[in-house]
């Protein structure tokens, strides 16, 4: 099984290389995707929070008439639910930023951030 420290880990390194991305690009587009690898990386985080090694769903059936959560292994599905709230808000805010970068494109012929200024300079 996989190790939570493991997730962990995987989940800060996929961020380090979203903040660099975001760092050291000067292209919108290019920014814009460094910020949806953070993005998954703190999903990945928060998915990784839930789980754990060996547990059941926190699903009743018939034959668990009287559950004793103290002493059952059920994941908590509270992360999950969390997860799936900020994908379709990273959605929402990758789409907005792409139609801004649209916006400006037309107006400054360019999507670097450093060759953007006054339009009566170019």
């Amino acid at each position: 099984m996989i190790d939570n420290r493991l997730i962990y880990v995987m989940s800060l390194l996929l961020f380090l290389v979203g903040l660099y991305g975001v760092l050291t690009r000067k292209n919108i587009l290019k920014m814009l995707v460094a910020v949806s690898i953070m993005e998954t990386a703190a999903n990945i985080f928060l998915i990784g929070l839930g789980y754990i090694s060996n547990s059941s769903a926190p699903i009743l059936s018939e034959s668990l008439k009287q559950v004793n959560l103290l002493g059952s292994n059920i994941s908590d599905p509270l992360p999950h639910s969390l997860v799936l709230t900020a994908i379709v808000i990273g959605v929402g805010t990758t789409a907005l930023g792409i139609a801004i970068a649209v916006r400006l494109y037309s107006h400054y012929r360019t999507l670097n951030i450093n060759k953007m200024g006054d339009k009566d300079e170019l």
